[in-house]
């Protein structure tokens, strides 16, 4: 019988999160393993949007100038309605607010970890106690097994560890989302403001990351077809039915699809964890955990979703230093001991995280509520929401996660 490899920290998933986490905890002298299932790191969305809070937290990790240096700040933000040709300012809050190619992030967080940290091709199938231990036991799709005396689920919206602290299920808005890169050689007139035009059928978003790259996504109702819900893949057939979809918006958002980079087109069914999920679920169990998408999963409406999982990160490492310091200062390395100051610093994190996502995913939700087919009714009830319990829109971008 194979001997389960015993491993300090493990984290399972090798996406932002992940290698986040695991960037935090080596700043604070903790040794992790990152499991990630694919053969390479993933980048999978083409770009990614950080508020400040998220950059105050990149800046925690020690990435953040690097990052800056590919990446304009965004000076304004404007929503066009196609139908009535208004235009109206969008707050960014102040502060920082840049567009990232999703594949930059994850390099500058791999780059920056001690060699070995990164397992790629481990991909786990399921999440177990020990008998004898009750430390919790990881099983691989190729037969191995890892003992962990504490577990970190940063594996996204289909997370085995999610599912062995019972966590109930995301859940999908009748949205999808096509993303993808456009590269201007001689460089683009769109300065350095968000765009997005707002129409019948759907929003096309423009960002611009430098004078010559920029990011777009197109936010539509998803497809229906005698399969049921259809949501392509293939590049070519991403790239033919969006252009479709969005043929009356203004030509040059058309011929920037158009233009696009085949290799960065992306088409994802939009998922969400409900706010009283967030509010009421269990994250911990024994020494396992989840953060990032696997505990809060959200639409991109604020642009919250990536950096809220480096929130994750911070204050996770900072929780577990915290105490194992607490159990080194009293001498004590008793497994017992080492376990309850474990448990009690994932408590700890769970209790500082809680209400902050559940606020964060309450504001995405009614947005996402507000762009589907979701009924007159119900979109009055979501615009009362939103004006009574974010009256100032941008505050989620003001937030502290603090320092590591």
């Amino acid at each position: 019988m194979e001997v389960a490899e015993e491993i300090e920290i493990a984290i399972v998933g090798g996406g932002i999160c992940g290698l986040a986490t695991a960037l935090a905890l080596h700043r604070k002298g903790l040794r992790s393993v990152v499991l990630e299932r694919s053969e390479s790191l993933r980048a999978a969305g083409a770009g990614i949007t950080i508020r400040t809070n998220g950059w105050r937290a990149l800046d925690e990790l020690g990435v953040a100038s690097k990052l800056r240096q590919n990446a304009m700040p965004l000076q304004g933000a404007r929503d066009i309605c196609l139908n009535s040709g208004k235009q109206r300012e969008i707050p960014l809050g102040g502060g920082e607010t840049r567009c990232l190619k999703r594949m930059d992030l994850i390099t500058a967080l791999a780059e920056s970890l001690p060699r070995g940290t990164i397992r790629l091709g481990c991909q786990a199938l399921s999440v177990g106690l020990d008998s004898s231990t009750s430390s919790p036991s990881l099983h691989l799709q190729n037969g191995s097994s890892i003992k962990a005396k504490v577990l970190i689920g940063c594996d996204g919206t289909n997370s085995v560890v999610a599912d062995f602290l019972d966590l109930k299920p995301s859940k999908l808005f009748s949205l999808s989302e096509v993303r993808g890169f456009t590269m201007y050689p001689s460089g683009h007139n769109f300065g350095n403001q968000f765009v997005q035009v707002k129409g019948d059928k759907g929003t096309v978003g423009r960002i611009p990351i430098h004078n010559k790259l920029v990011y777009w996504f197109v936010t539509q109702k998803v497809m229906y077809g005698r399969g049921g819900l259809e949501v392509p893949k293939d590049p070519e057939l991403i790239r033919q039915l969006t252009l479709e979809a969005i043929k009356d918006f203004p030509s040059e958002m058309t011929d920037m699809i158009s233009k696009s980079d085949t290799e960065s087109l992306s088409n994802t069914r939009l998922r969400y964890r409900s706010p009283w999920d967030i509010l009421v679920g269990n994250f911990r169990k024994g020494s396992v955990t989840v953060a990032g998408d696997a505990m809060h999963t959200m639409g991109p409406f604020l642009g919250q979703g990536g950096s809220a999982g480096i929130e994750d990160s911070i204050v996770i490492a900072r929780c577990l230093a915290q105490k194992l310091a607490e159990n080194y200062d009293k001498k004590s390395r008793a497994r017992h001991t080492m376990m309850m100051k474990v448990e009690e610093a994932l408590d700890k994190y769970v209790k500082e995280r809680r209400m902050r996502l559940v606020l964060l995913s309450t504001q995405t939700y009614l947005a996402g509520l507000l762009q589907q087919d979701s009924g007159l009714i119900v979109k009055f009830v979501c615009i009362i929401l939103m004006t009574a319990l974010f009256s100032d829109m941008t505050r989620h971008t003001r937030y502290d996660c603090g320092c590591l």
